[in-house]
């Protein structure tokens, strides 16, 4: 298995099913779960920060790599596991692969996901804080200058906002189990701050999620509005076909954002696993990581992604 930055939190638990024979699509659902639940996480599921009007809107999908089927939601509130509504759609609603906001809530009332809080009080003091004056200077120190022309836009509709300290984004989780078979999952509460029903790449099957247990399976974290014009994740698996190493692969589908024009360009990440056990990473910031563990490791280990 192989996560994004603070994927980590869920690879034992994934792990552990697919030692047991669990299947790729089991060990990617569980270990987003509890990537969701870590209220110390504010990118993703329980804590993650709000948007523009203070309301927790949360994106997510799932892929299986034998069939090609998928299941994503986005824009959903009130639901602390938006992996799960998303693994339902593509077990229990077949018909369809994408429910958004209303319809997503009510179809996962309608088979029993649980409803809970997903606005915690350090969450929403993080969001506060984001718009005190620092908020600008912060967002050109850890993310550059799409970061602070995407807060001068914010100011014009609120005010000046800051990103959260440490690391931030998506969560994506690869899975390879012992019949062969891939498996992603993503999940995601978005940009803060966002404007109320934006949906980034997390929810889009082949920008922020592709999986084919034919070549290999990828997924996206950062600019979600690049990785959607792109179609970065199906890029990666494009690439892997064509017979690029995993590592290469994924700066080549970078490259391809890289060639867009973007007044709010912030950083852009891919990974990929392929079907033979082989992975790689890249990024278009300095110093990112992603963590690998294999039915042989006691724990995880981190390792570096390419830069771009």
């Amino acid at each position: 298995m192989i996560a994004s930055e603070r994927g980590e939190v869920g690879l034992a638990a994934g792990m552990e099913l697919l030692r047991s024979g669990g299947s790729a699509m089991d060990a990617v659902e569980a270990a987003v779960i509890l990537v969701e639940a870590n209220e110390a996480d504010h990118y993703v599921g329980v804590g993650g920060l709000p948007n523009l009007l203070g309301v927790v809107e949360l994106d997510a999908s799932i892929m299986d790599g034998a069939t090609r089927r998928a299941g994503a939601v986005a824009a959903v509130t009130g639901f602390p596991h938006p992996i799960s509504i998303a693994r339902a759609v593509c077990d229990r609603l077949p018909q369809h692969l994408l429910l958004v906001g209303a319809g997503a809530e009510r179809f996962a009332d309608e088979v029993g996901i649980e409803r809970g809080e997903t606005l915690t009080e350090e969450a929403r003091q993080l969001w506060r804080e984001g718009l005190g004056p620092d908020g600008l200077l912060r967002a050109a120190e850890n993310f550059g200058p799409g970061e602070v022309e995407y807060r001068r836009q914010a100011i014009d509709r609120l005010a000046a906002m800051g990103p959260h300290d440490g690391p931030w984004g998506t969560v994506n989780v690869l899975a390879l189990d012992a019949a062969g078979n891939l498996a992603v999952a993503v999940s995601t509460s978005g940009y803060p701050w966002k404007y109320p029903g934006r949906v980034g790449d997390s929810a889009v099957i082949g920008a922020g999620n592709y999986c084919d247990n034919r070549y290999g399976a990828a997924a996206c974290t950062g600019r979600g509005e690049l990785a959607i014009r792109a179609s970065t994740a199906r890029s990666v698996v494009r690439a892997l076909e064509a017979g690029a190493e995993p590592a290469r692969a994924c700066a080549a589908a970078l490259a391809e954002t890289a060639e867009l024009p973007d007044d709010f360009r912030a950083p852009v990440q891919a990974l990929c696993l392929t079907p033979d056990g082989r992975h790689g990473a890249a990024s278009t910031r300095e110093g990112s990581t992603y963590s690998v563990m294999t039915a042989d490791d006691d724990t995880y280990q981190i390792k570096e992604r390419q830069r771009l």
